[in-house]
């Protein structure tokens, strides 16, 4: 299951590519990003306000690790956005980062045979499993975080099906996004996993988080594509 680890797989030359970045090639400011990590400790600096800009630009033979990019892309973000959760932002790069991953985004677990496409497959199957059991628990997250995956990531394809096919609107991402997590924090597991304070946050906001991700989405992921509702997105 995806946890909200990201930060805990940062080592050393990410911190110093952080310094770097800052620093814009002033020495001076490398030198003061640096004393800040060493004093303060690296969320300070990971929250530095400009860190996805100076990323997004920077030019050099070192690149930002996954884990990196993936972190300050999604909590910064959520701060601009007015969600300032650190476990919150952790959790959800874990998400991007692990969804990423090949066809991962359609399963509930990695070794798991069954692929989920529609929302309405997770919901049917969920009416048919055990409550307190593994794979409930498994598939109430998943249907938190598909939502918020295809819909916060993907919003112009949501829209396309929906106009060429008559599939869900956002608002019905939202509507059971919010449910599997809220479903999920209530499950006995999510408790003995450390994770239901995450899904009880994650159902609370998640229209907010669904559209912050559509900004992501707009901003990192895919800049150059223009559609209109990329356009009434951004007015």
């Amino acid at each position: 299951m995806i946890l909200a680890n990201v930060r805990g797989r940062l080592r050393a030359q990410d911190f110093r590519l952080v310094a770097l970045a800052l620093a814009r090639g002033d020495a001076v400011r490398r030198e003061h990003y640096e004393r800040l990590l060493l004093e303060q400790g690296p969320d300070r600096v990971l929250d530095e306000r400009g860190l996805l800009e100076a990323l997004l630009v920077l030019r050099s033979l070192v690149v930002p690790s996954p884990a990196l990019f993936a972190y300050v892309a999604v909590r910064h973000t959520l701060l601009s956005a007015g969600v300032d959760d650190r476990e919150l932002a952790d959790y959800l790069a874990a998400l991007v980062l692990e969804f990423g991953d090949h066809d991962r985004h359609s399963r509930i677990g990695r070794a798991d045979d069954q692929t989920y496409h529609y929302l309405v497959d997770m919901v049917g199957e969920l009416t048919g499993v055990d409550d307190t059991g593994e794979r409930g628990f498994l598939l109430r997250v998943h249907l938190g975080n598909y939502s918020l995956w295809l819909a916060g990531l993907f919003p112009d394809y949501v829209e396309a099906r929906r106009s060429r096919q008559g599939g869900p609107d956002l608002p019905y991402y939202d509507e059971l996004g919010r449910q599997g997590y809220r479903l999920a924090s209530e499950h006995r597991l999510a408790e003995r996993f450390g994770v239901a304070e995450i899904y009880r946050a994650a159902a609370q906001r998640f229209p907010t988080l669904r559209v912050a991700f559509n900004r992501l989405s707009d901003r990192v992921f895919f800049p150059h594509v223009s559609t209109p509702e990329k356009i009434l997105r951004n007015l």
